[in-house]
């Protein structure tokens, strides 16, 4: 974990470079990681809760692009799509795959923020 306190974004961060998800799961305390595809239904239909999650809880929202990085999908056993990582103080702690309810992913999160 990082000493330094680094603001919770309001808005989903899209991945960037391979490294971005081990630096924002070492900076912030809770991350809830997205591994998507620009073509997948389901995916799109997830979009507005990764978008209200990432503004109404405490974790940093990540989003991953399976077609662009699938080196790390394949890292993190990623094999269907949606898959939500829930990371808390840099651990795996919970998964889900296929479309979740908003409650559900915010009351894991809540579990994770206390």
């Amino acid at each position: 974990m990082s000493s330094e306190i680094e603001p919770i974004p309001s808005e989903p961060i899209q991945l960037t470079d391979e490294s971005d998800l081990e630096s924002a799961v070492s900076t912030h305390e809770v991350v809830l990681v997205d591994f998507y595809a620009d073509w997948c239904g389901p995916c799109r239909m997830m979009e507005p809760t990764i978008e209200a999650l990432a503004a109404e809880t405490d974790a940093a929202v990540l989003k991953v692009d399976v077609d662009r990085f699938q080196g790390l999908a394949g890292q993190y056993g990623v094999q269907g799509i949606p898959a939500l990582l829930l990371f808390a103080d840099g651990d795996l702690v919970e998964r889900f795959v296929g479309v979740q309810q908003a409650d559900d992913l915010k009351q894991a999160i809540v579990q994770q923020t206390g």
